[in-house]
């Protein structure tokens, strides 16, 4: 093929002329970067001015690869087969695969496939009306305002159920309960305005168990009367952010956004909230919008121990300011801030109402606070601990030390109180005794359910326009406030509200009627507490309330539930049969409270960890012990030395004569994880008094024996009756428990010189030997090592 003369001469000035461009570009770059390194000098700016920026962007990178990797591996999943899904999750494996109870949903997949384009238009009009409103009021506590969706586009994949469980135990005849694994990462497409600059959202990704409660059954199509839309726990959310936003898509700039939006779907439907859809006219809205809890879980977060350090001092680490963060669902609790410390005492109590106990869980997480820079936080994670609320329903109350999780070393001490609710009013002293005692101003005594139905006869703001009015409700410290009704005298709000009351004889729901154009109260009522009390059941229902500062024929129409906080029966005799008998009055209940209260001031704190054990990295995901340690060291007078050498349950020593040691295993199924809890040990054989062991306790899972599946308790120091009361976590799938065997060593730090070696004895169980989906708890003999199994 010939070529053309002109065609030649034409490339090679195309590429003279390219070769040109790059001289400049390249001399301009270099330029540049001698201009600001003179430009440096000649101010005498410090170097910390190019190294903080080089820092941040390294940072940045890494941190972005990390996040696009993570997304695009989930996106996969959500556009793969189930074949591919399978095994691309082999270490979360969808539910079904292991659990009888959870159906496969394949089949409703399909369908959900084929109804996509139909709830994507759904899916735009619920963003605009709800979660924007959220998202901009949210934002402008910032000074971050103006937000507005340009663009809402979830785009063609819809989202994934990975498994369908169906309730047909415990649960009203009245109602169908179902639960839904799900996982969305599609390709949406979503453009904002903020603060008149233009950003987007890419990959937007939700993980999540989502209950569906059908209720009440009827007889008329369509069968049910309603749904109740909840997610049980938070779910897991991410995304990456587009355009101007992206500047701030970085660690600790860009968590603000995120926390927001987590926030916004926890207010909407994460537990106590609830998202109602009405089906039929039949049913009252109350029943769907104003659902009553199950109960109240009382959180007393004591102290910590043994928290990694996290603050950089003049000599290297220095120590850390930890503070804690309690979340239960939508419900979150932080503790004050404890200053340049890894032993923090914080004595911090909040309460949280539960709605679903035995799929709800309580996750605690510490961090150590650093001081705003760039105007932006950014603390640093010391672990987290996570606890199943029904393991603290099934005993009432639970006392322990948690291993931190994702954390090298650390402890929390947590105790917690299950409170039922009660329609007698008689019950009210009791529990108002107990409070007293405890000398907690922020304990509740009472739980107010309140649902606005609507208003009439409202007056109009300004004489030409109808208002738009909204309604805010207001007991104690707690304020909530419904939806703006536009234009109207008469508005329909249907909106049910839950508070915690501290007490119900003192205590008023104040609530104000205020119209949003001119923002001023158009009505007004006061309401006591304590007129419940004479009330049936403790309950008012759509009663008409006439409204202060408003027209005579204004009326507001309101229901509300009264129920006083009550321990349950079980609960209240297993502490009378753990207290001494001189200590079994009338008054057990509030006794116990009270210690409580002050035993983490010295009677109950473990003791501190070896230098070994916080210098090896683990994995340990623990919740709380199902054993209360309460009167662990009853026998002991306050103050003297040795409590460590308190007396033994029992004498016996085991077959060996080596001890015993008192275990708890359980399986959760719930959270896929095998629970060990290492309580006591008893009977170490002393045949020198001046040579007493320093014994801990250390676990391997077997076969592998690997490195990971190590755990070990604290060493506690010249003891042969050691009590630990430590928890410990395995992450592994219910199938795999029966092949497994845990392998447990007591030994001891100091060598005595009756053993040749630092072990005392071995035990080996044999996990498909027990039924530990429920806790089994037993002494066991230990063994001499190489003849425990």
């Amino acid at each position: 093929m010939s070529v053309s003369k002109e065609s030649v001469d034409e490339k090679k000035q195309y590429t003279t002329e390219s070769s040109i461009v790059s001289i400049i570009w390249s001399a301009l770059k270099k330029a540049s970067i001698i201009g600001i390194v003179y430009l440096a000098g000649y101010m005498q700016w410090s170097v910390a001015w190019f190294i903080g920026p080089l820092v941040l962007s390294v940072i940045r990178d890494q941190w972005k690869k990390t996040s696009v990797s993570r997304r695009n591996t989930a996106k996969a999943q959500a556009l793969s087969s189930e074949k591919d899904v399978i095994l691309a999750r082999l270490n979360d494996l969808p539910a079904w695969v292991f659990f009888p109870d959870i159906e496969r949903a394949e089949w409703l997949n399909r369908i959900i496939k084929q109804v996509w384009p139909n709830v994507n238009q759904y899916a735009r009009q619920l963003v605009r009306d709800s979660i924007q409103p959220a998202l901009k009021e949210s934002l402008e506590k910032y000074k971050l305002s103006g937000f507005k969706f340009e663009r809402i586009i979830l785009g063609s994949v819809p989202f994934r159920i990975g498994g369908v469980k169906v309730y047909d135990k415990n649960i009203d005849r009245n109602e169908i309960v179902m639960d839904l694994d799900i996982f969305y990462a599609g390709d949406c497409d979503i453009t904002f305005y903020l603060s008149g600059m233009k950003g987007g959202i890419r990959d937007f990704q939700l993980h999540g168990m989502l209950r569906v409660v059908m209720k009440p059954l009827i007889t008329s199509i369509p069968l049910v009367g309603g749904l109740q839309v909840f997610f049980l726990n938070n779910p897991d959310i991410d995304f990456d952010l587009i355009g101007i936003a992206d500047v701030l898509d970085m660690p600790g700039l860009s968590d603000i956004l995120r926390r927001i939006v987590v926030e916004t779907v926890a207010n909407m439907m994460v537990l106590p909230n609830k998202f109602p859809i009405q089906l039929s006219q039949e049913v009252e809205a109350i029943e769907l919008k104003a659902p009553e809890p199950e109960g109240v879980l009382r959180v007393h977060v004591v102290e910590a121990k043994h928290l990694m350090k996290k603050d950089i001092g003049m000599l290297g680490k220095g120590k850390s300011d930890p503070y804690a963060i309690i979340t239960v669902g939508a419900q979150t609790f932080k503790t004050k801030v404890i200053d340049n410390t890894v032993d923090p005492k914080w004595d911090y109590w909040c309460e949280a109402t539960v709605s679903s106990s035995e799929a709800q869980y309580l996750v605690c997480k510490l961090y150590d606070w650093d001081p705003k820079i760039s105007g932006q936080t950014a603390h640093d994670f010391l672990g987290r601990a996570t606890v199943e609320i029904s393991n603290i329903v099934a005993k009432g109350f639970e006392n322990s030390w948690i291993t931190l999780e994702q954390a090298k070393h650390g402890m929390v001490h947590l105790r917690f109180t299950w409170l039922t609710l009660s329609k007698d009013y008689n019950d009210f002293q009791s529990i108002l005794t107990e409070t007293q005692l405890l000398q907690v101003s922020t304990l509740s005594t009472a739980i107010l359910t309140v649902f606005i139905d609507s208003a009439k006869n409202l007056p109009q703001a300004r004489s030409s326009t109808k208002p738009d009015p909204y309604a805010v409700l207001r007991v104690g410290g707690k304020t909530e406030k419904t939806d703006t009704v536009m234009r109207s005298i008469h508005p329909v709000w249907e909106k049910g509200f839950t508070f915690l009351v501290g007490n119900p004889e003192n205590d008023s729901l104040y609530l104000t009627v205020t119209d949003q154009k001119t923002n001023s109260d158009i009505g007004q009522l006061t309401y006591k507490i304590k007129q419940l009390s004479t009330r049936p059941n403790l309950e008012l229902s759509k009663e008409p309330f006439t409204l202060l500062k408003s027209g005579p024929e204004t009326r507001i129409v309101l229901s509300m539930h009264l129920r006083i906080l009550k321990r349950t029966a079980e609960e209240i005799s297993e502490m009378q049969g753990d207290q001494p008998p001189l200590q079994r009055t009338s008054s057990t209940i509030s006794s116990a409270s009270i210690d409580s209260k002050q035993s983490f001031k010295g009677s109950e704190e473990p003791k501190s960890l070896p230098k070994d054990v916080s210098e090896e990295p683990t994995e340990e995901l623990i919740e709380s012990s199902n054993y209360s340690s309460l009167n662990s060291y009853s026998e002991t007078a306050p103050g003297e030395q040795l409590l460590h050498r308190s007396v033994s349950d029992t004498s016996y020593a085991g077959d060996a004569g080596l001890g015993r040691i008192q275990l708890t295993l359980r399986y959760s199924i719930q959270r896929q994880r095998l629970i060990v809890v290492v309580h006591k040990i008893s009977n170490i054989p002393l045949k020198d008094p001046s040579s007493i062991p320093d014994p801990y306790v250390k676990l391997y899972l077997l076969p592998e024996r690997a490195k990971d599946s190590k755990r070990k308790t604290q060493v506690v120091k010249d003891n042969c009756n050691p009590v630990f009361d430590e928890s410990f976590e395995y992450i592994i799938n219910q199938a795999e428990v029966s092949n497994k065997k845990l392998e447990i060593t007591v030994g001891t730090q100091k060598q005595v010189f009756y053993s040749s070696s630092n072990v005392l004895g071995q035990v080996i169980i044999d996990l498909g030997k027990f039924n530990i989906t429920q806790p089994y708890h037993s002494w066991f003999d230990l063994l001499p090592e190489g003849s425990a199994e």
